[in-house]
């Protein structure tokens, strides 16, 4: 078994988490920075349109989930409506064996993991199975109403998802976990409407299941302050309106 740094954030803007995620990826590419599995939360409520997507759409979004804050994330896919959730993200080596054995793979053994970590608390949750032809640059505007057969469903609402960004030196993936759904959206699980639990009560269980799936072991550090000055430099970019209106 492996070494993977371990890094839970206290929550914070979509600007700051994106900005930090891509940190990771250009860090662990150069070398810079060990594996890192990180899990965030997003403070205040923010919708992560992808990358290929138009703003013009959520612009048209009507209150309250149109006046929520916006950032453009570097994934493709729809847009995440990011408020009770935890966001987990993987920052990978290029070279790891769990990027050379394909593209599905990671996103298998993370949602096996949320599976056994339902299960442990008595939800049945289950693979997708069955894709809907959405792709990172088409489907319906938000990505819980798309489906991709390594999803994980809750009595067939989507419960999580993953994305990927892949460069010739490393991969990042990241995705959301539903805790609740204050915002009513369709086609939205939550694991909070099957099963008693305060929000932090997932994250030691789905550790550990991480940990049995993946086969490593999670070591939990902090942010260099090189990373942390990096992150800053990216965050610059998401927080801008070029970046932001890059679709319109």
């Amino acid at each position: 078994m492996s070494d993977w740094r371990l890094l839970i954030d206290s929550p914070t803007d979509g600007v700051t988490n994106m900005g930090r995620d891509e940190a990771l990826l250009v860090g662990v590419g150069e070398g810079a920075s060990p594996p890192t599995m990180r899990f965030y939360k997003w403070d205040p409520p923010t919708i992560s349109l992808g990358y290929f997507q138009s703003y013009g759409e959520y612009e048209s979004l009507a209150p309250p989930v149109g006046d929520l804050a916006v950032v453009r994330r570097t994934t493709g896919g729809g847009a995440i409506l990011h408020d009770r959730e935890w966001t987990y993200s993987i920052a990978l080596p290029a070279s790891h064996p769990l990027v050379q054995t394909g593209a599905t793979q990671l996103y298998d053994l993370v949602h096996a993991a949320l599976i056994d970590t339902l299960a442990l608390l008595g939800v049945r949750a289950e693979r997708c199975l069955l894709s809907d032809g959405s792709s990172a640059g088409r489907g319906p505007f938000f990505c819980f109403d798309r489906r991709h057969c390594t999803d994980v469903l809750l009595d067939g609402d989507k419960l999580a998802g993953s994305a990927q960004r892949r460069t010739k030196t490393a991969i990042l993936q990241h995705g959301s976990i539903i805790l609740a759904n204050r915002y009513d959206q369709h086609h939205v699980a939550a694991i909070t409407n099957h099963v008693d639990l305060e929000d932090d009560a997932l994250l030691t269980p789905f550790i550990d299941a991480l940990e049995q799936r993946l086969g490593v072991t999670f070591q939990e550090g902090e942010w260099s302050a090189d990373e942390l000055a990096r992150a800053d430099e990216c965050a610059a970019k998401y927080g801008g309106e070029e970046w932001t209106r890059k679709y319109p």
